[in-house]
């Protein structure tokens, strides 16, 4: 009895740690429904706070298909202004690939167009809101066809910047004075101010580029392609040129020929119907006459 009881609990153990591990792959399936949010995310895409060496531009450009490249195309800009971002670019596109027009009667031909919607999209988000908004973005996609993430270390360009502003800084004052001080002849004045100029024109590119790298620290840049299944329109369309080489066979005037005598035999007949009274009358008057004419002459 002992060992029926062993056996028994043993069992019931094993059920239930069956039914255990059975409910954690049903959670694992439930938080992987989104796979491809998992897939397009990465490493290179998360901003590390705890980082002050390394100043990265991040940048991500994908092409996938969607059901719907409009509904996408509106999805994905409502997901780029909630994550605080913007839309630079957005280029929606019907590429025909064919188009054919098959006579149906004498006057009409069925219009049949292959084409494709395409999208490219350029949004800028937060650097701390990129994995996010690709997460938020992979709602959207049906096939991915590529993901490509990088994230470039721009430090040592901001540093050799910030030392080619400091010797620009030097060499102005120096030339600034040079001037004040010795430049008395015209042409020498003129020679050191088209270099000064020079000098704080380099000044400024370098501050530009300097700009432009902070501005793209800041926002990481998204290029998407997007695009859906092929679709097909087909419209009934008017057939007004060279109507004789779509003209019914022979059977089809035939029979559109016997349908005609038909209905003027038809329209006939109810045509004679609306005299039935006077035919009436004289199948009376003659059968009377039959019958009682020859009396009346005798």
């Amino acid at each position: 009895m002992k060992t029926k009881n062993i056996i028994l609990g043993l069992g019931l153990i094993l059920f239930f740690a069956g039914c255990g591990s059975g409910k954690k792959e049903a959670n694992e399936v439930v938080v992987g429904d989104s796979v491809a949010s998992k897939f397009i995310s990465s490493s290179a895409a998360v901003e590390n706070a705890n980082d002050t060496t390394h100043k990265f531009v991040r940048t991500a450009d994908l092409k996938f298909k969607v059901n719907s490249v409009i509904k996408s195309t509106y999805d994905i800009e409502n997901i780029t202004n909630q994550q605080g971002g913007f839309v630079t670019y957005t280029n929606l596109t019907s590429n025909i690939h064919n188009v054919s027009v098959i006579a149906i009667s004498a006057d009409s031909s069925l219009e049949t167009t292959n084409y494709l919607v395409t999208n490219t999209i350029t949004v800028r988000v937060p650097n701390t809101k990129l994995d996010t908004t690709l997460k938020e973005i992979a709602r959207n996609i049906d096939f991915l066809d590529y993901r490509i993430i990088k994230a470039d270390d721009v430090a040592l360009s901001i540093l050799s910047n910030n030392l080619a502003q400091k010797r620009a800084a030097k060499n102005e004052q120096r030339l600034s004075k040079a001037i004040d001080s010795k430049g008395k002849r015209l042409n020498k004045t003129t020679v050191a101010e088209e270099v000064l100029s020079s000098k704080q024109e380099q000044a400024d590119n370098v501050k530009i580029s300097n700009f432009s790298l902070k501005d793209q620290i800041n926002f990481s840049t998204i290029q998407l392609s997007i695009y859906q299944r092929e679709t097909i329109k087909r419209e009934v369309i008017s057939n007004d040129k060279n109507i004789s080489a779509y003209e019914p066979e022979f059977i089809s005037k035939f029979i559109e020929s016997l349908k005609s005598g038909w209905e003027i035999l038809a329209n006939f007949i109810l045509f004679l119907t609306k005299f039935w009274g006077l035919f009436l009358l004289v199948v009376v008057v003659y059968f009377l006459y039959n019958k009682y004419g020859n009396k009346l002459k005798k």
